[in-house]
């Protein structure tokens, strides 16, 4: 408990100088991360100018396991999840398209709190 209140009061340190772009922008970021924005995601080939994948849908996108890979994790409506890890080269980029507008404010950070990612999910198993 004592990290979480430490982390909070950090977040709202730091944040007495952000401008209103700054909190929209992370407040957009984490409304995505929760998978409440529809994105499109396009992997583009600089050489041949050909776009050579696209997902679209609630995504979110991470940092992959090196410096040329990220991760896309999407949710289906069935309240299933995918994850995508995408390499990068020289030659491949990618661009990430918001689908539709959200309301966020840029007044307040947004702070999302779950306890379930706090509390661990234990499950026994049965000796055999």
């Amino acid at each position: 408990m004592k990290k979480i209140l430490a982390c909070f009061a950090l977040l709202m340190l730091g944040g007495c100088f952000d401008n209103d772009a700054d909190v929209a922008s992370r407040n957009l970021s984490q409304a995505a991360d929760n998978f409440e924005i529809v994105r499109r995601i396009v992997f583009y080939n600089g050489v041949t100018n050909d776009y050579m994948l696209s997902i679209t849908g609630r995504c979110s996108i991470g940092s992959g396991t090196s410096a040329k890979s990220i991760t896309v994790t999407c949710k289906r409506g069935d309240g299933r999840y995918l994850k995508h890890i995408l390499g990068l080269s020289d030659n491949v980029t990618y661009f990430v398209e918001q689908m539709q507008d959200a309301k966020v404010d840029v007044d307040y950070y947004r702070v999302s709190f779950k306890p379930s990612t706090i509390l661990p999910d234990l499950r026994m198993q049965e000796g055999k």
